[in-house]
């Protein structure tokens, strides 16, 4: 993780500073927020920013909304500064580390936001494992790789081993989620942009392209990404240049490219939304990772690896898995794949009482999030008194409850609920955004973790 710290390292900040730094985080600094901005354009690798309260948190909030930023922000300030903590969240700022720090706070904090990266590779399935045989074959090459695969089987955890296994590994590795970032901005985003290039770009900001110069860039959900930005993601792949929005001369990159997809893109193709060359140029070697009911026997090393972290994470002390609760996990379909798997961990470290996790408590896990499903189930109706409920309610409400109550029952996770949902992260945040605009109260992102 990388991280910025705006404020002085001489006092109890740099203390905090060198404490993230011992955990593993990769730290820059700035004495101000001026200085901050700078390094934030031209840096695209930052993924917190720590910020002393005494460096106008304010303004630093309002820049980065302006510029449309979208990093997190802790603030930092004395323990006892109970106006400076309101004030902080108020402005803006995810959370508030209060000096002199505690090293676990700082950890649970550094743990909060990695939650937004994948977990670790494990891999036991002779059908995962013959694929990760293949992957490292591959890596060592120059070659694009698209990998693909239903949504949750790690798309992104298989593309990071690639990057580690290649020649690049000492180089970045950058990820874009297209579908997360509004199309409006997508270009920007990829390519940069020169000040004066639009509304709100008061500064040069450099893009994901050459944050991952000589390095990895992985372009996960390609297929959400407009026809006509394809075109230029296309150029910059042949002619290894790219050009900066408002730009008026090409800027050459050392860029290894992975792209990922849950959808058919030759049916994207033939349905006009992704261009044929684009695909060939990508599809120079495909690495399909199979679904998480494919590959049974990673079930249980992957919920063991899960629960471990959970509890770690949320300091509920050791707990562990029942070879019963081990055979029901085995027997569950498991549609959301290994992102449903780890959610659903997370709920039995922080719902079951104990240290054992047993059958019952994953029956009941399962029955609460609806993974377990009949064979039928296509052909069962609802039952009247679930019909009866929902009689006299608007779609429109009734489409709002069941997001609102999905994304609370995800911990506040807008990745995993809109993998239960059946819908796109994009099309979620509008829903979540139009919501909020009219009152309604969203749950915050890691709700129910222990940061």
């Amino acid at each position: 993780m990388r991280i910025l710290i705006i404020g002085s390292l001489l006092g109890e900040l740099g203390i905090a500073a060198r404490i993230a730094a011992s955990r593993g985080a990769v730290l820059d600094q700035a004495d101000t927020v001026d200085i901050a901005m700078r390094v934030l354009r031209q840096d695209a690798r930052i993924d917190l920013i720590i910020c002393d309260v005494s460096r106008d948190l304010a303004r630093l909030m309002r820049q980065l909304a302006a510029e449309r930023f979208t990093i997190a922000v802790v603030a930092a300030g004395a323990e006892d500064d109970g106006d400076a903590a309101v004030a902080a969240i108020s402005a803006g700022a995810r959370d508030y580390l209060p000096l002199p720090p505690d090293a676990e706070l700082i950890a649970a904090m550094l743990a909060a936001v990695s939650l937004d990266r994948p977990p670790a590779l494990v891999a036991r399935d002779p059908a995962m494992t013959g694929l990760l045989a293949r992957a490292e074959q591959v890596a060592q090459s120059t070659a694009s790789i698209l990998i693909t695969g239903e949504s949750g089987t790690g798309k992104e955890v298989l593309a990071r081993f690639i990057h580690q296994a290649s020649r690049r590994a000492r180089g970045p590795f950058i990820a874009l989620n297209c579908a997360a970032i509004p199309e409006s901005l997508l270009e920007s985003e990829l390519f940069g942009h020169e000040k004066g290039a639009f509304s709100g770009a008061i500064a040069r900001r450099t893009g994901k392209f050459e944050a991952a110069h000589q390095g990895t860039l992985l372009l996960d959900e390609l297929a959400e990404m407009d026809i006509r930005l394809q075109a230029k993601l296309l150029r910059a792949l042949q002619e290894r240049v790219i050009d900066r929005v408002g730009g008026e001369r090409p800027v050459p990159v050392d860029v290894r490219i992975l792209a990922a997809t849950n959808r058919d893109l030759l049916r994207a193709v033939d349905a006009g939304t992704f261009r044929e060359d684009l695909y060939f140029r990508l599809n120079v070697v495909t690495l399909q990772i199979p679904a998480l009911r494919d590959r049974p026997g990673d079930i249980a090393p992957l919920a063991r690896h899960f629960v471990d972290h959970f509890a770690r994470l949320n300091e509920v002390g050791p707990k562990h898995l029942t070879e019963g609760a081990i055979a029901r996990l085995i027997e569950q379909p498991w549609r959301g794949n290994v992102r449903e798997l780890e959610n659903a961990m997370h709920r039995a470290v922080l719902l079951t009482s104990g240290c054992a996790i047993g059958a019952e408590d994953i029956g009941a896990l399962t029955r609460q999030g609806h993974t377990a499903v009949s064979p039928n189930a296509a052909e069962s109706p609802m039952p009247d008194a679930r019909i009866g409920s929902l009689v006299g309610q608007r779609m429109v409400d009734v489409e709002q409850r069941l997001i609102l109550e999905t994304l609370h029952h995800c911990l506040g996770n807008r990745t995993h609920a809109a993998t239960i949902l059946g819908i796109s992260i994009r099309a979620l945040r509008n829903k979540l955004r139009d919501y909020a605009a009219h009152g309604a109260a969203i749950p915050a992102p890691h709700n129910g973790v222990a940061a």
